[in-house]
C-alpha cells in the first residue's frame, strides 16, 4: 500500500487539481506519519516533500531556487567543519562514510511557518553524518561513543542537545547517537553517528532487520507492541473510520519520553502522556482502578503530565471505575482504545433501555426514521451519535417528551415543529408527521438557485458588498491572497480553508469527493489579520507605531495588545486590510520603526 501511494504521489502531475489536494492530504495526514512510524524514512521524506509541492508549488519552487543559490556557501562551511573531524577519524584508522544530509524541503519551510523566520535563519539546513564499520572485537555503542569523545575534543558540544538513541531507541526502531557541536562560523551543527547496521535501519525501517539475523532485538519488540495496539483499535465492534484514524494518529508523530517504573523498567511514550496513560500501557485493569500517581516520590492527580525521566508509580482503589472524562487527558492509542471500550461495555444496558424508548415512540406515533430524520433528531438534542442519545435517554439526561410529543396542544412546540421550522394544530397531525418525516422537503427558493459545483474545475472565488459564492472557514480565517482551498458543506456552501489549516488537512483525508481547487477573482472588502510584533522597548514606540499604522498606511486598526517585561515588547495587533498584499507591505513598514525586530501575521490557528 505505501508503494502504492508513492507511485500515486510521483505522477500526481496528471491529476485534477482537486485530485491533487485529496491525494496529498491524505499522504500528509496518513501515509507519512504511517511511514516514519514504520522506520521507513526515505519513503517518508519523498511523500512529505511531493505533498508539499502539489499543496504549496510556489513555496516548493522558492524554496528549492534558495537551496540551490546556497549551496555554493553551504559546501565551504561544512568543509570547513568536516576537515578536523575527518582527520581525526582517520588517525583512529576507522573504515567509514561522512557526508552531509540536507534537510527536506518540506521540513525547512515547516520551521520557516512554524516559527516565523525567513529561510536564511533556517541555521539547521544540514547535519553531518558520520557512517561507520564496526572494528572486529568492539561493540556498536562504544565505537559510537569513542567517536563522540573525538568530536568534543575538537568543537564544544551543545549542552542540552546529545541524544542517546543507542541505549533507548525511538519506537520506530532508529538507533543513533547524536551530538550539537558549535561549528567554526558559530551556528551549531549536529552529527549523527550510527553504524552500518543502524544506518540501514534508519533508512529502510524495520524490513531492514531481516538482514541482520541475530535475534530478537528490542525494538522490534516495540513495532509488536505497537502493532497490537492497532489490533485493539480494529477488533472494535463499531469502528469509526475518522476516530480510528485519530487515534491511529496519536502515536504516529508524537514526540517520545521515556519514563520508568518504581522498579526501574523503561516506558516509551508520546508526549503529553498522563499517570493514567502509564496505568493503561502497564495492565488494562490498573488504568481502570487508577485513582492517583506518585511521580518521582510526590503525589500528583492520574491527568498529571510526564516528562521524560520521571519516575511513576500507579495507585490504584477497587472502588475507582473509569469515568467518560478521562478521554481528555489520554495521550496513548491502546489507553484511549480500551477506555472507550469499557465505557461501551459499562454504557450498554443503558443505551439498549434508551433504544427501546425511542423505537416505542416512534411506533406509537408512525413515524418512520431515514438517515435524514436521525440527522436532524440528533442536531435537536446536540448530540453526534444514535449511541449517544440512547445514552441520554436510557439515563434520564433527557426525555423524549421535551422535543418528540407529536400529540401536544394547538401552538406547542414539538421535535417535528423545530426541524421544519412548521407548527402543528388541527386533525392528520400523525399523517402530516409522517409524510414529512419520510419525504425529503422541497428546496426552498433559495436552494433551488444554488447551482451545481463541478468538483473538476478549479472554484472561482467572488467577494463583494453585495454577494458572495463562499464562507470563510472561522477555524483558520484566511484572508484574499492566502493559498486555500474549498470544501463544500452539508447545506452545499463553499467554505474556505487556509492549506496550512489543521482542519483542512483532516477535511482533505476524509471527505475528499467535496474538495475544490480555488482561486481568488473579484474580491472587495476589508478582512481581519493579526499581526505579532516584537522589538526593544523605547518611550514613544506605541504612538509611533499607531501613527505609521493609522495616519501614514490608512489602515483600521480593530485590537491591540502590547506588553513590555523589562527592555523587551510584544504587540498583537488586529488589523482590517484587503489581501495578503496589504499585509506584507504593513509588516515591512512595522520592521523600518526604531526598535522593532520583527513582524510577522499570526493564523487563527496559531
Amino acid at each position: 500500500k505505501m508503494a502504492d501511494r508513492l507511485h500515486n504521489m510521483r505522477t500526481l502531475g496528471s491529476m485534477a487539481p482537486n485530485k491533487q489536494y485529496k491525494i496529498a492530504g491524505e499522504t500528509l495526514y496518513i501515509y507519512a506519519p504511517l511511514a516514519h512510524r514504520l522506520g521507513l524514512f526515505e519513503i517518508k521524506t519523498e511523500l512529505e516533500d511531493l505533498s508539499f509541492k502539489y499543496e504549496h508549488p510556489g513555496e516548493y519552487e522558492r524554496i528549492s531556487r534558495l537551496i540551490s543559490q546556497s549551496e555554493a556557501g553551504r559546501e565551504m562551511v561544512y568543509n570547513d567543519f568536516a576537515s578536523p573531524i575527518l582527520k581525526r577519524l582517520d588517525a583512529m584508522g576507522l573504515d567509514y562514510e561522512a557526508k552531509a544530509r540536507l534537510k527536506s524541503v518540506y521540513s525547512i519551510w515547516r520551521k520557516m511557518d512554524t516559527k516565523h523566520i525567513p529561510f536564511e535563519e533556517v541555521y539547521d539546513l544540514y547535519a553531518m553524518r558520520i557512517i561507520f564499520d564496526v572494528p572486529e572485537g568492539v561493540s556498536e555503542k562504544e565505537m559510537c561513543f569513542k567517536i563522540y569523545s573525538a568530536l568534543t575534543d575538537l568543537y564544544r558540544p551543545h549542552p542540552d542537545r546529545t541524544r542517546d538513541w543507542i541505549t533507548n531507541p525511538k519506537a520506530n526502531g532508529y538507533q543513533a547517537l547524536h551530538v550539537t557541536l558549535m561549528g567554526p562560523d558559530g551556528n551549531w551543527i549536529e552529527v549523527q553517528i550510527r553504524s552500518r547496521r543502524m544506518d540501514e535501519i534508519a533508512e529502510k525501517g524495520f524490513a531492514a532487520h531481516w538482514k541482520y539475523k541475530i535475534g530478537e532485538h528490542e525494538e522490534e519488540s516495540e513495532l509488536n507492541v505497537w502493532l497490537k495496539t492497532i489490533k485493539d483499535i480494529l477488533d472494535d465492534p463499531t469502528p469509526n473510520a475518522i476516530d480510528f484514524l485519530d487515534t491511529l494518529k496519536l502515536n504516529l508523530f508524537a514526540t517520545e519520553i521515556v519514563v520508568f517504573t518504581p522498579k526501574g523498567e523503561l516506558l516509551t511514550l508520546p508526549a503529553g502522556a498522563t499517570v493514567l496513560d502509564v496505568a493503561f500501557t502497564l495492565h488494562s485493569q490498573l488504568g481502570m482502578r487508577c485513582i492517583a500517581g506518585k511521580v518521582n516520590h510526590k503525589l500528583v492527580p492520574l491527568s498529571h503530565r510526564l516528562n521524560s525521566g520521571d519516575q511513576v508509580e500507579v495507585l490504584t482503589s477497587h472502588s475507582q471505575s473509569p469515568k467518560p472524562e478521562w478521554m481528555n487527558f489520554l495521550a496513548t492509542a491502546k489507553a484511549k482504545t480500551r477506555l472507550r471500550k469499557e465505557l461501551r461495555r459499562v454504557q450498554q444496558p443503558v443505551i439498549e433501555e434508551g433504544k427501546k424508548i425511542f423505537d416505542d415512540f416512534m411506533v406509537q406515533n408512525d413515524i418512520i426514521v431515514n438517515n435524514s430524520v436521525m440527522t436532524k433528531i440528533l442536531g435537536t438534542y446536540h448530540v453526534s451519535t444514535r449511541e449517544e442519545l440512547f445514552y441520554k435517554l436510557g439515563s434520564g439526561e433527557v426525555s423524549i417528551d421535551d422535543y418528540l410529543n407529536v400529540n401536544t396542544s394547538r401552538g406547542a412546540r414539538s421535535l417535528v415543529s423545530r426541524l421544519f421550522r412548521l407548527g402543528f394544530g388541527g386533525d392528520n397531525k400523525k399523517t402530516k408527521v409522517k409524510k414529512l418525516l419520510t419525504t425529503p422537503e422541497e428546496p426552498s427558493e433559495k436552494q433551488a438557485e444554488k447551482p451545481k459545483i463541478n468538483t473538476k474545475e478549479t472554484y472561482v472565488l467572488r467577494f463583494n458588498e453585495q454577494e458572495s459564492n463562499f464562507a470563510f472557514a472561522e477555524c483558520c480565517r484566511p484572508i484574499p491572497g492566502d493559498e486555500v482551498m474549498g470544501f463544500i458543506t452539508d447545506d452545499g456552501t463553499v467554505e474556505v480553508h487556509s492549506l496550512t489549516c489543521p482542519r483542512a488537512q483532516v477535511l482533505k483525508a476524509s471527505y475528499g469527493p467535496r474538495i475544490l481547487a480555488t482561486k481568488w477573482d473579484e474580491i472587495s472588502g476589508s478582512f481581519l489579520a493579526n499581526i505579532r510584533i516584537e522589538g526593544i522597548d523605547r518611550h514613544g514606540i506605541l504612538q509611533e507605531l499607531t501613527r505609521m499604522i493609522s495616519t501614514a498606511l490608512n489602515i483600521d486598526i480593530r485590537s491591540l495588545n502590547i506588553a513590555a517585561d523589562k527592555e523587551v515588547f510584544t504587540c498583537d495587533l488586529g488589523v482590517l486590510v484587503a489581501s495578503t498584499h496589504a499585509v506584507d507591505e504593513l509588516c515591512k513598514s512595522i520592521l523600518r520603526i526604531e526598535g522593532v525586530r520583527k513582524a510577522d501575521r499570526v493564523r487563527a490557528y496559531e
